[in-house]
């Protein structure tokens, strides 16, 4: 039924998605720009409509009594933002122990325009050895999918800068929040 909603809601708005359908069975989901809450909504859409079942990192002020339930039943992880608790080193474990993860991220870690991305992606990728699937939302071509399959070398600056020359020329749904200079 989600599904079915979710193309039907893609249909109407004129949204396709590009790009490779086959995800690897552990990677990050790297997904930009993220400059509005409808990002949410349609990348669920989209994560739906190609059977995946992500989790993806939250605000640990929405996990409220009721909300938290709905929050985790849908794949949220809660990130502390007031506390030092090594979330890169916590999200390596989770992938070396499970099976098969999907797991979203928004590097920019607001919808707001940022000087530059959290790096934390970076590390978890290159620490747990998953790939990194880039994944645009571009509102000015109502286009949603895989850029490419990303294996970081390791080697920081030019990793970020080739992630940044894929996103450069994406449009996010207020393009004034998006800063293309990710670093």
């Amino acid at each position: 039924m989600k599904r079915l909603l979710s193309k039907l809601i893609f249909k109407l708005n004129g949204w396709k998605i590009i790009g490779i359908k086959n995800f690897p069975k552990k990677c990050l989901v790297l997904s930009a720009p993220h400059t509005s809450n409808w990002d949410f909504m349609l990348g669920r859409c989209y994560a739906y409509i190609l059977n995946l079942t992500p989790k993806y990192m939250i605000k640990s002020e929405l996990f409220l009594p009721v909300l938290s339930i709905f929050i985790k039943w849908n794949g949220g992880i809660p990130v502390y933002r007031n506390s030092k608790n090594n979330v890169v080193d916590q999200l390596v474990e989770l992938f070396k122990n499970s099976n098969q993860l999907h797991l979203g991220i928004t590097p920019e870690g607001t919808r707001t325009r940022v000087e530059r991305w959290k790096s934390g992606f970076h590390h978890i990728s290159v620490k747990a050895n998953v790939p990194i699937m880039l994944i645009k939302m571009d509102y000015a071509k109502k286009e949603i999918g895989v850029m490419c399959e990303f294996n970081p070398s390791g080697n920081f600056e030019k990793d970020m800068l080739f992630i940044q020359g894929k996103y450069e020329n994406v449009k996010g749904k207020i393009p004034e929040y998006y800063n293309p200079k990710i670093f």
